[in-house]
């Protein structure tokens, strides 16, 4: 009995000093989370703001698969919401804080769906459509949610989800809907003064998305109507995009990526965005074009895609931007907002190079909501040549308004680090994510000395002005620990991309019985390159230390990336696994 409630003391200390080290994490420049930085008292408060001084503005456009085109203004979008939230309210018994799952492609019913579920108060656990079974079951499971919404492609698939093996426990699902199933809301009347009803605040809970995770089960990220509020504001202000702007959406919406940069930033601004049911390289620039879109975000892997395509398309007879357009024809186009996924700087070069457009990088995760940083939208064209290509990584640049970063010493210590000292990346402030979901061990270790660790590699460097410039530097988690010495594998491939006739090459950290880990290269040639294994190995050791080269090469015919962009090392690990007790020695003549 005395050991029992020992142990349940040390639980309560350790669960008052995360509450603590949380509330610290939520502190951007001395201002707690509390004293918002935006004028709204929650989504619907916006909605309605807007619906009211611009309600003729088109808000969303969107691009089905088919090509049809539909769009909604400001006040036929939020009519719409509220009559799906009364449906949501009155007919399925969804109530503020209830969670309700999506397994949805990008669609204009899934955007309707989300912003009226915010309406309510309810939270929204979107789910990748491309995950496998048993991830998406345990999401489901996991986050209680009430109610499962799916475009009509997967409504068996969640059926099955709900009642199958793999989901046992998931009994909280009340009721799995078609999101066809909306379009029959019935009108709820005369709107209400908002303010004389029962209404979420800015610290109800928006959204529950899910890490992707390296090892273990995913973690259940938990943001606020305020967290998206708040950083969708700090990124339109620092990407200067306003009221008289369109910005385009290629990315999936069941990511914060596409949900905050490209739905939420237009709606707080006043502006208005373009959803694409998915990504097209065809059609991309014709739409950039036809729409009037200024800017776009995407992810590293989109502008490998955008670059082939200028190729393809000059040998076909055309420009680079396809049939019939010219740079001329995007005069009103801004700038590409590039994030998520790793940026080498052997693509940015390329990227600008071959489309003499403005890349803006930028940086951060679910857990930040989504940026947390980028490279100032003010500096001239080689200033930001600079930053972007001339160090050894492409900065993501200065942080947000919302936010503070800084590095510290990447054994958790606390020990923050000066200008030019590798550590991992952590942030503090208002866009930081309110916990991980029935997680104390991870909120435990993550906020261990108040600020929001993220398991990322960096550093940073100052510039004339005082500002810290930012860069990754790699993964903490996937540093190649070689018999005691780590390296970042991004350091790797970019010698690997250096080399004619790869398209992709990724450094790998493999088990090694003499070393504990080996660096392998896993590369996806171009088409028609006659590269083999010796042309690689000769190509990196000329570049790099014996110990940092890749021991073995194996070629693939793409690489595996999450769906929004991210690489996936560890999945390709099993690719190597028949050089687990293979001792490389600078003297062997082949590896």
């Amino acid at each position: 009995m005395k050991d029992a409630a020992n142990h349940t003391a040390r639980e309560s200390v350790a669960g008052q000093a995360t509450q603590h080290n949380l509330a610290a994490a939520h502190v951007v420049n001395g201002l707690g989370a509390r004293r918002h930085l935006v004028p709204w008292h929650n989504f619907r408060h916006l909605l309605e703001t807007q619906a009211r001084v611009s309600p003729d503005k088109v808000f969303l456009i969107f691009h089905d698969q088919q090509g049809q085109r539909s769009e909604y203004s400001y006040a036929s979008f939020t009519a719409r919401v509220r009559r799906i939230a009364h449906y949501l309210g009155h007919e399925l018994g969804i109530c503020q804080g209830d969670r309700v799952a999506t397994l949805c492609s990008n669609h204009s019913d899934t955007v309707l769906l989300y912003f009226a579920c915010w309406w309510l108060g309810a939270v929204v656990a979107p789910q990748n459509i491309d995950e496998d079974d048993r991830r998406i079951a345990f999401i489901l499971r996991n986050s209680e949610a009430v109610v499962c919404f799916t475009r009509p492609d997967q409504l068996q698939r969640a059926r099955r989800l709900v009642s199958g093996d793999e989901a046992a426990g998931a009994a909280n699902v009340r009721h799995i809907l078609s999101t066809e199933a909306l379009s029959t809301a019935p009108d709820p009347g005369p709107p209400v003064d908002w303010q004389a009803e029962t209404r979420p605040g800015l610290e109800d809970e928006a959204l529950l998305v899910y890490t992707s995770g390296t090892t273990g089960a995913p973690k259940g990220v938990v943001l606020t109507q305020y967290n998206l509020l708040v950083d969708a504001s700090g990124i339109s202000a620092w990407q200067g995009i306003t009221g008289n702007q369109r910005m385009m959406c290629v990315l999936p919406v069941h990511h914060v990526n596409g949900t905050v940069v490209t739905l939420v930033t237009p709606l707080v601004t006043g502006g208005s965005t373009v959803l694409n049911a998915q990504f097209s390289v065809q059609a991309f620039w014709r739409r950039i074009v036809d729409e009037g879109v200024h800017v776009v975000s995407v992810v590293p892997t989109l502008l490998q895609y955008l670059i082939e395509q200028a190729e393809r398309f000059r040998q076909a007879g055309h420009g680079k931007f396809g049939p019939g357009l010219s740079a001329a024809d995007l005069k009103h186009f801004r700038h590409f907002i590039c994030g998520a996924g790793t940026l080498a700087l052997t693509l940015a070069r390329e990227f600008e190079d071959c489309f003499n457009l403005t890349l803006l990088h930028g940086y951060g995760l679910s857990e930040t909501t989504c940026y947390s940083c980028f490279l100032p939208i003010d500096l001239s064209p080689e200033d930001r040549r600079h930053w972007l290509l001339e160090h050894d990584y492409p900065s993501i640049g200065c942080p947000i308004a919302p936010n503070e970063m800084a590095i510290f010493a990447a054994d958790g210590s606390g020990r923050q680090l000066g200008e030019g000292q590798r550590g991992e990346i952590c942030v503090r402030g208002h866009n930081v994510m309110k916990h991980y979901y029935r997680r104390p061990d991870a909120n435990e270790e993550t906020f261990r000395f108040g600020w929001f660790r993220s398991g990322d590699e960096g550093f940073w460097l100052r510039d004339e002005f005082g500002r810290r410039f930012f860069f990754i530097s790699g993964r903490i988690k996937e540093l190649i620990n070689r018999g005691g010495v780590k390296y970042s594998p991004l350091d790797i491939e970019e010698v690997l991309l250096e080399l004619p006739g790869v398209r992709a090459g990724l450094a790998i950290a493999f088990p090694n019985t003499w070393y504990g880990e080996e660096v392998g290269a896993w590369v996806v040639r171009q088409h028609n390159a006659s590269l083999d294994e010796a042309d690689v190995l000769t190509h990196c050791r000329a570049r790099l230390p014996f110990a940092k080269c890749p021991k073995v090469v194996v070629f693939g015919e793409d690489v595996p990336v999450t769906s929004t962009g991210k690489y996936q090392r560890l999945k390709l690990q099993d690719a190597f696994a028949a050089w687990r007790d293979k001792q490389f020695r600078e003297s062997d003549s082949t590896q």
